[in-house]
């Protein structure tokens, strides 16, 4: 079995998964296991159906989970077993403010030249941890 990763969330990222009902939390949560051989053997393609994806911008590598209509966006934490979730995001309205700002499609590669995408994920980042 594959270790995973501990999983830390920001306040930005807290207070997003605490706006969804319990259940949905939970079931969220329970999907939401990272392991090394998640992120080593990501497809090249973009695949709808691939849970992981990752997202390179100026060598720094954001990662995506999708888990039904949410997607979650984090980063490995260099020379550890921790992922800090910078983002929980609705697909659906994080599509509708994607394709208003920019007129793109939510696909990786089109998301790491957003500039709007990469705003919100600074944003993540900069939040204090939990």
């Amino acid at each position: 079995m594959a270790v995973v990763f501990q999983i830390i969330f920001n306040e930005i990222s807290a207070a997003e998964i605490s706006q969804l009902p319990t259940l949905s939390q939970l079931e969220l949560l329970n999907e939401f296991q990272v392991s090394h051989d998640d992120l080593e053997n990501l497809s090249e393609e973009d695949n709808d159906e691939a849970p992981f994806g990752a997202i390179d911008r100026e060598g720094k590598k954001l990662y995506r989970f999708r888990a039904n209509d949410l997607r979650i966006y984090f980063e490995v934490v260099e020379g550890s077993d921790a992922v800090v979730v910078h983002r929980v995001l609705n697909r659906n309205t994080f599509a509708d403010f994607l394709f208003r700002a920019t007129s793109l499609s939510v696909e990786d590669d089109d998301l790491k030249n957003s500039k709007h995408f990469w705003e919100l994920i600074e944003e993540g980042q900069n939040a204090r941890k939990v």
